[in-house]
């Protein structure tokens, strides 16, 4: 049951980026995989998982994303391709040379994207069967097709689209997302696309995406389990004919972080189990870094989680969480805390205004702050989660059933 959040109803078109999807067996009586092409001229950026084990396609993509500009994407969804060693990466390697064949182009231009269960190895050969009709309905208006297509545990699609105007004109930016579980950032375990018709050189697509990411997909958890196959890619065709350069770069920075905000936070509300959308902010550290460390903290106690679940004002245990942070030399006759609106603790002492039944009003909501002060400089952190349900645990005990 995800948190106050529809499936998306619509999503704009982007010139240059026609996209189709197909079932090819990866699950039983769906769609599971999708094929997006890419303009000629247009250009990608794109940021991967961190995991040591990451997946024979996030290898490939990274080395093929590195040698020519990408014509395709190729997208699955039930099987990960990830623990699969060198069979995988042959398979990973079969996969995009189906595309290649289909569409006359090098091997190179294709870059592929698996996700689902990690440790079995990618039937690479299902492509062949499905490549003539994703050839055939290949059109700007399947995003929200797309978007279904890519889900694994997820119970809802997806999307989010934005429009701006630069110099005049309109710039039109459209993104999906899949991610449920194994969600921690370095990437945050999640596949997401967004694509835009402006006109933007390589390196500075590469940095934009980079700052949009940190506050956005690189900040959030579900269970602190980081994926093996996360990636995020972001496409820029320039069919609007608008360049973005360092110069009027503020505008189109702004709506890509929002996008990539509210994909993100569509991520942690459709989180395996949730119930509430849990915002963790923390002030007042020595750095960022070290605010994050605190959220962080906080975020990934099954502890503060179940207690989030129970709807249980048991402050106690988010106080417990910041208190084991690993931060040196925390002076706790400093620090605040509050629970929404609430006061939970003022400068290290318990908050005299606080009541249980204000407790109990904070805990009860569908979205529920917790605010950190630290007092110790002037740094902040924001993140998302979620609480921590019997639900979670049923669907990862029969994830593979």
């Amino acid at each position: 049951m995800a948190v106050n959040l529809q499936p998306a109803q619509s999503l704009l078109n982007i010139s240059g980026i026609r996209l189709a999807s197909a079932a090819a067996g990866f699950y039983k009586d769906r769609k599971d995989v999708v094929l997006l092409e890419i303009a000629e001229g247009a250009t990608t950026a794109a940021i991967f998982t961190k995991n040591s084990f990451c997946a024979a396609p996030v290898t490939l993509a990274k080395k093929h994303l590195a040698t020519t500009p990408p014509r395709f994407l190729l997208i699955n969804a039930g099987n990960a391709n990830a623990g699969t060693g060198q069979a995988g990466m042959a398979a990973a390697e079969q996969s995009c040379h189906i595309v290649a064949t289909q569409f006359n182009c090098q091997t190179e231009q294709i870059l592929p994207f698996s996700t689902g269960v990690i440790g079995q190895l990618l039937p690479a050969d299902l492509f062949s069967a499905i490549m003539p009709t994703l050839a055939t309905e290949l059109a700007e208006d399947q995003w929200l097709t797309a978007a279904k297509s890519i889900m694994t545990t997820d119970t809802i699609l997806k999307g989010a689209s934005e429009q701006i105007e630069i110099d005049g004109k309109t710039i039109t930016l459209t993104g999906i997302c899949k991610g449920s579980g194994m969600i921690n950032p370095d990437m945050a375990t999640l596949l997401a696309y967004v694509a835009t018709d402006a006109a933007i050189e390589t390196e500075l697509l590469q940095d934009m995406l980079a700052q949009a990411a940190a506050d956005s997909f690189n900040s959030i958890t579900v269970d602190g389990d980081t994926s093996t196959n996360d990636s995020l890619v972001l496409i820029a065709t320039g069919k609007s004919s608008v360049p973005i350069t360092h110069h009027n770069a503020k505008d189109f920075q702004s709506a890509l972080n929002k996008i990539c905000q509210a994909l993100a936070q569509m991520i942690i509300r459709d989180g395996e189990g949730a119930t509430k959308l849990i915002t963790i902010e923390v002030e007042a550290a020595h750095s960022r870094d070290e605010a994050r460390e605190v959220a962080y903290t906080i975020a990934h106690s099954p502890l503060v989680k179940t207690a989030l679940f129970a709807s249980d004002p048991n402050w106690g245990r988010i106080l417990a969480a910041i208190g084991r942070s690993k931060i040196d030399n925390l002076d706790i006759s400093k620090v605040s805390v509050w629970l929404g609106d609430t006061p939970l603790l003022v400068a290290g002492e318990p908050a005299p205004s606080y009541t249980e039944e204000k407790g109990q009003y904070e805990m009860d909501k569908a979205e529920i702050t917790i605010r950190t002060h630290l007092a110790r400089g002037e740094k902040s952190a924001r993140i998302w989660s979620n609480d921590l349900s019997y639900d979670y645990i049923k669907i990862n005990a029969e994830y593979r059933s």
